[in-house]
Protein backbone atom coordinates (compact mmCIF):
# COMPACT_ATOMS: atom_id res chain seq x y z
CA UNK A 1 0.00 0.00 0.00
CA UNK A 2 0.92 3.74 -0.41
CA UNK A 3 1.49 5.95 2.51
CA UNK A 4 -1.95 7.89 1.91
CA UNK A 5 -3.57 4.61 2.13
CA UNK A 6 -1.81 3.96 5.41
CA UNK A 7 -3.22 7.31 6.23
CA UNK A 8 -6.68 6.60 5.16
CA UNK A 9 -6.69 3.26 7.26
CA UNK A 10 -5.36 5.27 10.17
CA UNK A 11 -8.52 7.51 10.17
CA UNK A 12 -10.85 4.64 9.84
CA UNK A 13 -8.58 2.85 12.97
CA UNK A 14 -8.88 6.17 15.11
CA UNK A 15 -13.19 6.11 14.71
CA UNK A 16 -12.76 2.90 15.91
CA UNK A 17 -11.05 3.37 18.66
CA UNK A 18 -12.71 7.03 19.52
CA UNK A 19 -15.91 4.75 19.51
CA UNK A 20 -14.36 1.83 22.03
CA UNK A 21 -12.36 4.50 24.31
CA UNK A 22 -15.80 7.06 24.52
CA UNK A 23 -17.76 3.64 25.55
CA UNK A 24 -15.23 2.80 28.21
CA UNK A 25 -15.18 6.78 29.62
CA UNK A 26 -19.25 6.33 29.33
CA UNK A 27 -19.75 2.91 31.28
CA UNK A 28 -17.50 3.69 33.69
CA UNK A 29 -16.70 7.89 34.43
CA UNK A 30 -13.37 7.52 34.48
CA UNK A 31 -11.57 10.56 33.57
CA UNK A 32 -8.38 8.30 32.84
CA UNK A 33 -10.37 6.80 29.94
CA UNK A 34 -11.79 10.18 29.04
CA UNK A 35 -8.10 11.39 28.66
CA UNK A 36 -7.51 8.28 26.34
CA UNK A 37 -10.88 9.18 24.15
CA UNK A 38 -9.57 12.46 23.54
CA UNK A 39 -5.90 11.24 22.88
CA UNK A 40 -7.65 9.11 20.16
CA UNK A 41 -9.43 12.28 18.69
CA UNK A 42 -6.29 13.88 17.91
CA UNK A 43 -4.97 11.20 16.19
CA UNK A 44 -8.32 11.18 13.68
CA UNK A 45 -7.47 15.04 13.25
CA UNK A 46 -4.09 14.40 12.58
CA UNK A 47 -4.22 11.41 10.14
CA UNK A 48 -6.75 13.22 8.09
CA UNK A 49 -4.37 16.27 8.18
CA UNK A 50 -1.78 14.05 7.82
CA UNK A 51 -3.38 12.75 4.63
CA UNK A 52 -3.95 16.03 3.23
CA UNK A 53 -0.34 16.72 3.16
CA UNK A 54 0.60 13.33 1.84
CA UNK A 55 -1.44 13.92 -1.24
CA UNK A 56 0.16 18.15 -1.25
CA UNK A 57 3.53 16.90 -1.11
CA UNK A 58 2.92 14.26 -3.87
CA UNK A 59 2.14 16.97 -6.44
CA UNK A 60 4.73 17.51 -9.24
CA UNK A 61 6.90 20.65 -9.31
CA UNK A 62 5.18 23.49 -11.05
CA UNK A 63 5.96 27.36 -11.90
CA UNK A 64 5.90 28.17 -8.66
CA UNK A 65 7.25 25.36 -7.07
CA UNK A 66 10.07 24.20 -8.97
CA UNK A 67 11.79 21.92 -6.41
CA UNK A 68 8.29 20.54 -5.43
CA UNK A 69 5.97 20.39 -2.95
CA UNK A 70 8.03 17.68 -0.68
CA UNK A 71 8.06 20.08 2.75
CA UNK A 72 4.53 19.66 2.96
CA UNK A 73 4.57 16.86 5.28
CA UNK A 74 6.66 18.73 7.86
CA UNK A 75 3.31 20.43 8.52
CA UNK A 76 1.65 17.41 9.29
CA UNK A 77 3.56 17.00 11.84
CA UNK A 78 3.54 20.54 13.61
CA UNK A 79 -0.06 20.28 13.01
CA UNK A 80 -0.28 17.06 15.04
CA UNK A 81 2.07 18.72 17.97
CA UNK A 82 -0.13 21.58 18.33
CA UNK A 83 -3.08 19.20 18.50
CA UNK A 84 -1.16 17.48 20.96
CA UNK A 85 -0.82 20.64 22.97
CA UNK A 86 -5.07 20.96 22.93
CA UNK A 87 -5.42 17.86 23.73
CA UNK A 88 -3.05 17.98 27.06
CA UNK A 89 -4.59 21.03 28.27
CA UNK A 90 -8.18 19.44 28.29
CA UNK A 91 -7.28 16.38 29.66
CA UNK A 92 -5.64 18.77 33.18
CA UNK A 93 -8.54 20.84 33.18
CA UNK A 94 -11.18 17.80 33.39
CA UNK A 95 -8.50 15.68 35.78
CA UNK A 96 -8.55 18.88 37.89
CA UNK A 97 -12.17 19.23 37.83
CA UNK A 98 -12.38 15.44 39.25
CA UNK A 99 -9.69 15.53 41.83
CA UNK A 100 -11.74 18.69 43.12
CA UNK A 101 -15.06 17.49 42.92
CA UNK A 102 -14.13 13.03 43.20
CA UNK A 103 -17.18 10.72 41.55
CA UNK A 104 -17.12 6.68 41.96
CA UNK A 105 -16.27 4.40 39.19
CA UNK A 106 -18.13 2.52 37.59
CA UNK A 107 -18.12 -0.85 35.71
CA UNK A 108 -14.37 -0.96 35.01
CA UNK A 109 -14.06 -4.26 34.23
CA UNK A 110 -15.93 -3.20 31.29
CA UNK A 111 -14.34 -0.04 30.64
CA UNK A 112 -10.67 -1.39 30.45
CA UNK A 113 -12.17 -4.46 28.74
CA UNK A 114 -13.03 -1.55 25.61
CA UNK A 115 -9.68 0.28 26.26
CA UNK A 116 -7.77 -2.93 25.91
CA UNK A 117 -9.45 -3.94 22.42
CA UNK A 118 -8.72 -0.13 21.23
CA UNK A 119 -4.93 -0.34 22.40
CA UNK A 120 -4.79 -3.48 20.61
CA UNK A 121 -6.04 -1.86 17.31
CA UNK A 122 -3.96 0.86 17.83
CA UNK A 123 -0.54 -0.87 18.71
CA UNK A 124 -0.81 -3.11 15.39
CA UNK A 125 -1.73 -0.16 13.13
CA UNK A 126 1.45 2.24 14.75
CA UNK A 127 3.72 -1.05 13.96
CA UNK A 128 2.67 -1.24 10.45
CA UNK A 129 2.55 2.36 9.93
CA UNK A 130 6.68 2.91 11.56
CA UNK A 131 7.44 0.03 9.19
CA UNK A 132 6.27 2.23 5.80
CA UNK A 133 7.41 5.26 6.90
CA UNK A 134 10.99 3.78 7.33
CA UNK A 135 10.63 2.66 4.11
CA UNK A 136 9.30 5.52 1.97
CA UNK A 137 10.69 8.05 4.02
CA UNK A 138 7.24 9.46 5.22
CA UNK A 139 7.70 12.26 7.43
CA UNK A 140 3.90 12.36 7.86
CA UNK A 141 3.38 9.07 8.26
CA UNK A 142 6.07 8.22 10.93
CA UNK A 143 4.52 11.20 13.02
CA UNK A 144 1.16 9.49 13.13
CA UNK A 145 2.51 6.17 13.59
CA UNK A 146 4.85 7.91 16.57
CA UNK A 147 1.95 9.38 18.06
CA UNK A 148 0.03 6.19 17.64
CA UNK A 149 2.84 4.51 19.51
CA UNK A 150 1.94 7.12 22.46
CA UNK A 151 -1.64 6.22 22.28
CA UNK A 152 -0.95 2.55 23.18
CA UNK A 153 1.32 3.44 25.89
CA UNK A 154 -0.82 5.70 27.45
CA UNK A 155 -3.97 3.44 26.99
CA UNK A 156 -1.60 0.09 28.70
CA UNK A 157 -0.79 2.93 31.43
CA UNK A 158 -4.31 3.95 32.17
CA UNK A 159 -5.21 0.73 32.10
CA UNK A 160 -2.94 -0.37 34.65
CA UNK A 161 -4.05 2.64 36.98
CA UNK A 162 -7.40 1.79 36.80
CA UNK A 163 -6.34 -1.65 38.05
CA UNK A 164 -5.23 0.17 41.33
CA UNK A 165 -7.91 2.00 41.87
CA UNK A 166 -9.98 -0.91 41.42
CA UNK A 167 -7.26 -2.60 44.14
CA UNK A 168 -7.03 -0.10 46.39
CA UNK A 169 -10.41 1.89 46.20
CA UNK A 170 -8.21 5.58 46.08
CA UNK A 171 -10.33 7.26 43.67
CA UNK A 172 -7.77 9.96 43.34
CA UNK A 173 -5.40 7.78 41.70
CA UNK A 174 -8.13 8.42 38.36
CA UNK A 175 -7.63 11.88 37.40
CA UNK A 176 -3.74 11.95 39.18
CA UNK A 177 -3.34 9.28 36.02
CA UNK A 178 -5.11 11.30 33.73
CA UNK A 179 -2.52 14.42 34.39
CA UNK A 180 0.34 11.92 33.65
CA UNK A 181 -1.39 11.05 30.54
CA UNK A 182 -1.62 14.67 29.82
CA UNK A 183 2.37 15.20 30.38
CA UNK A 184 3.77 12.19 28.55
CA UNK A 185 1.86 13.57 25.39
CA UNK A 186 2.80 17.09 25.41
CA UNK A 187 6.68 15.34 25.32
CA UNK A 188 5.50 13.36 22.06
CA UNK A 189 3.98 17.31 20.78
CA UNK A 190 6.94 19.10 21.80
CA UNK A 191 8.88 16.22 20.02
CA UNK A 192 6.86 16.08 17.04
CA UNK A 193 6.75 20.19 16.14
CA UNK A 194 10.66 20.39 16.87
CA UNK A 195 11.48 18.05 13.99
CA UNK A 196 8.35 19.22 11.61
CA UNK A 197 10.80 22.83 13.10
CA UNK A 198 13.90 21.10 11.56
CA UNK A 199 12.28 19.72 8.52
CA UNK A 200 11.36 23.32 7.63
CA UNK A 201 14.35 24.78 7.73
CA UNK A 202 16.25 22.52 5.64
CA UNK A 203 18.08 20.02 8.29
CA UNK A 204 21.34 18.22 7.09
CA UNK A 205 21.17 14.61 5.96
CA UNK A 206 21.34 12.03 8.67
CA UNK A 207 24.87 10.80 9.52
CA UNK A 208 24.63 7.69 7.75
CA UNK A 209 23.23 8.91 4.74
CA UNK A 210 26.37 11.59 4.74
CA UNK A 211 28.35 8.67 5.21
CA UNK A 212 27.40 6.58 2.22
CA UNK A 213 27.92 10.32 0.46
CA UNK A 214 31.46 10.40 1.74
CA UNK A 215 31.88 6.65 0.87
CA UNK A 216 31.18 7.22 -3.21
CA UNK A 217 33.09 10.50 -3.37
CA UNK A 218 36.02 8.82 -2.33
CA UNK A 219 35.71 6.19 -4.05
CA UNK A 220 35.85 8.82 -7.66
CA UNK A 221 38.58 11.04 -6.19
CA UNK A 222 41.78 10.73 -7.32
CA UNK A 223 44.98 13.27 -7.93
CA UNK A 224 43.58 14.23 -11.04
CA UNK A 225 39.74 14.57 -9.22
CA UNK A 226 38.69 16.45 -5.34
CA UNK A 227 35.44 17.21 -4.16
CA UNK A 228 34.50 19.85 -1.69
CA UNK A 229 31.69 22.64 -0.74
CA UNK A 230 29.13 19.05 0.12
CA UNK A 231 26.04 20.20 1.68
CA UNK A 232 23.07 17.96 2.23
CA UNK A 233 19.50 18.73 2.95
CA UNK A 234 16.12 16.74 3.21
CA UNK A 235 12.60 17.69 1.96
CA UNK A 236 10.26 15.56 2.88
CA UNK A 237 10.81 12.26 1.13
CA UNK A 238 13.31 14.02 -1.20
CA UNK A 239 16.90 14.09 0.00
CA UNK A 240 19.88 16.46 -1.62
CA UNK A 241 23.31 17.06 -1.95
CA UNK A 242 25.28 19.87 -3.89
CA UNK A 243 28.68 19.92 -4.22
CA UNK A 244 31.97 21.39 -6.33
CA UNK A 245 33.80 18.71 -8.68
CA UNK A 246 37.65 19.59 -9.65
CA UNK A 247 38.69 17.95 -12.85
CA UNK A 248 42.18 19.32 -15.18
CA UNK A 249 41.20 22.23 -17.40
CA UNK A 250 42.53 20.64 -20.15
CA UNK A 251 39.54 18.16 -20.52
CA UNK A 252 37.06 18.62 -22.77
CA UNK A 253 33.57 19.31 -21.89
CA UNK A 254 32.13 16.00 -22.89
CA UNK A 255 34.64 14.19 -20.91
CA UNK A 256 34.07 16.03 -17.80
CA UNK A 257 30.36 15.72 -18.11
CA UNK A 258 30.69 12.12 -18.41
CA UNK A 259 32.57 11.88 -15.04
CA UNK A 260 29.85 13.96 -13.57
CA UNK A 261 27.05 11.88 -14.49
CA UNK A 262 28.29 8.92 -13.13
CA UNK A 263 29.27 10.46 -10.28
CA UNK A 264 25.74 11.45 -9.47
CA UNK A 265 24.33 7.80 -10.62
CA UNK A 266 26.58 6.38 -8.25
CA UNK A 267 25.45 8.71 -5.35
CA UNK A 268 22.09 8.33 -6.46
CA UNK A 269 22.12 4.77 -5.95
CA UNK A 270 24.08 4.82 -3.14
CA UNK A 271 21.48 6.99 -1.66
CA UNK A 272 17.46 6.51 -1.77
CA UNK A 273 16.17 9.49 -2.90
CA UNK A 274 18.75 11.72 -3.54
CA UNK A 275 19.01 14.05 -6.03
CA UNK A 276 22.47 15.18 -6.82
CA UNK A 277 23.73 19.12 -8.19
CA UNK A 278 27.81 18.98 -8.81
CA UNK A 279 28.94 21.81 -10.15
CA UNK A 280 32.26 21.44 -12.46
CA UNK A 281 35.43 23.49 -11.56
CA UNK A 282 39.15 23.46 -13.29
CA UNK A 283 41.52 22.03 -10.23
CA UNK A 284 43.15 25.66 -9.92
CA UNK A 285 40.06 27.43 -9.90
CA UNK A 286 38.19 27.81 -6.43
CA UNK A 287 34.17 28.76 -6.28
CA UNK A 288 33.25 32.26 -4.93
CA UNK A 289 30.34 31.67 -2.29
CA UNK A 290 29.53 34.40 0.21
CA UNK A 291 29.73 34.13 3.78
CA UNK A 292 26.37 33.77 3.97
CA UNK A 293 25.42 31.27 1.63
CA UNK A 294 25.33 27.80 3.12
CA UNK A 295 26.48 26.21 -0.19
CA UNK A 296 30.35 27.74 0.87
CA UNK A 297 30.20 25.19 4.58
CA UNK A 298 30.87 22.38 3.16
CA UNK A 299 34.34 20.63 4.08
CA UNK A 300 35.88 19.09 1.24
CA UNK A 301 35.60 15.47 1.37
Amino acid sequence: MHAAAYLKLSAVVAVATIALKTGAWWVSSSVGLLSDALESLVNLAGATFALAMVSWAALPPDDEHPYGHHKAEYFSSGFEGVLIFAAALAIVWAAVQRLLEPRPLEALGLGMALSALSTLLNGVMAWAMLRKAREVRSMALEGDARHLFTDVWTSVGVVGGLVAVKATGWAWLDPAIAIAVALNILREGTSLVRRSADGLMDRALEPEAQAQIGKVLEGFAHHAIRFDHVVTRRAGQRRFVDLHMHMPAGWTLGRAASLRGSVEQALMSAVPGLRATIQLLPMDVEAHVPADDPAGGGDPL
